[in-house]
């Protein structure tokens, strides 16, 4: 989660050497506070609190939020941020791949470099000292306080170089670096687009601008803050959770877990352990009942032409 991004080339280089000492969260800057993460998670989850005002209720509210929270997490976060970018399990074309990356700003959790670079070092150090976010760690660090602790190691030109590297050869990526505040201004001009819509709908079908100003409000706390923070909560369910909760099908050498209820609510991401087992896979899903929806997609744009390269699972791929 970010809204400042990419540090100056001179900054990057200053800190290198930190950079190449460890990763570990807890090796680097112990005890500061990131900031920059800190206040708008803080800010979007105290907005989100206001669906508890029951003027701010509205059965469109609450189903933008139910609709939204599978668009952008699913589409953003689990298809193009995970298995899209960060394992490369997939091609699309260009455009869909730039909407998808943008739909999954809107849920601000960083740049489509950053995101990518953290999870692939979680894969190369699984529940190892490098991890950045091990439940060995305590399950608060795992899920979301390791987001909270400066780690400037993670903030350099280097540490992309070596871990997205494809990712920053895309221009709109490089852009995003360059540029750290336009991930917040995408994220407040889609919020704007909500409550604008809103207020538009609302003065149509109840009559007048105070029905509009109600709607409006309605469909930014349930439709844009509430949605946000449940997208954070399922991404943060997978990192924590699954490492510490479910069955193992595969001994892959760290903690991972197929998590049911994680399976569910991220919508497919829980079957944890059969993605560590096969990273590179477009599916997790390895036995009948383990559902895999993000997949399903995946399958839908293979059928219609938008995706490409998809990649099968291994037991698939070795019994071809």
């Amino acid at each position: 989660m970010s809204t400042t991004l990419a540090p100056a080339v001179a900054t990057s280089v200053a800190v290198d050497s930190i950079a190449a000492t460890s990763h570990s969260p807890r090796l680097i800057v112990r005890g500061t506070i990131h900031w920059e993460y800190m206040v708008p998670i803080t800010l979007v989850h105290v907005l989100a609190c206001l669906t508890l005002v029951p003027w701010c209720f509205s059965w469109s509210g609450l189903t933008l939020a139910l609709i939204g929270t599978n668009v952008f997490g699913t589409l953003g976060i689990n298809l193009c941020y995970h298995r899209l970018l960060a394992h490369r399990s997939l091609t699309v074309p260009r455009w869909l791949e730039r909407t998808f990356a943008t739909i999954a700003v809107c849920s601000m959790e960083d740049t489509p470099a950053r995101w990518v670079a953290t999870h692939r070092l979680h894969h190369m150090h699984s529940d190892e000292t490098d991890d950045p976010h091990s439940p060995r760690d305590g399950i608060v660090w795992s899920h979301a306080g390791w987001l909270f602790r400066r780690a400037p190691g993670r903030r350099t030109l280097t540490f992309l170089e070596k871990y997205a590297r494809d990712i920053l050869s895309d221009s709109y990526y490089r852009f995003l670096e360059r540029r750290p505040t336009t991930v917040l201004y995408i994220y407040l001009l889609h919020a704007a687009a909500f409550g604008l819509v809103g207020l538009l709908v609302g003065r149509f079908t109840g009559g007048d601008w105070p029905h509009g100003v109600q709607l409006s409000v309605s469909w930014l706390v349930w439709g844009v803050y509430l949605r946000t923070v449940l997208v954070w909560h399922i991404t943060w369910s997978v990192n924590s959770l699954t490492h510490l909760f479910g069955y193992r099908s595969y001994a892959t050498g760290e903690d991972s877990r197929n998590n049911v209820l994680v399976a569910l609510w991220a919508m497919g991401e829980g079957w944890h352990n059969n993605h560590h087992h096969d990273p590179a896979s477009a599916s997790v899903q390895h036995k009948w009942w383990e559902l895999d929806v993000t997949y399903y997609i995946i399958l839908l744009l293979e059928r219609v032409g938008l995706a490409t390269d998809v990649i099968r699972p291994r037991h698939v791929r070795q019994a071809r």
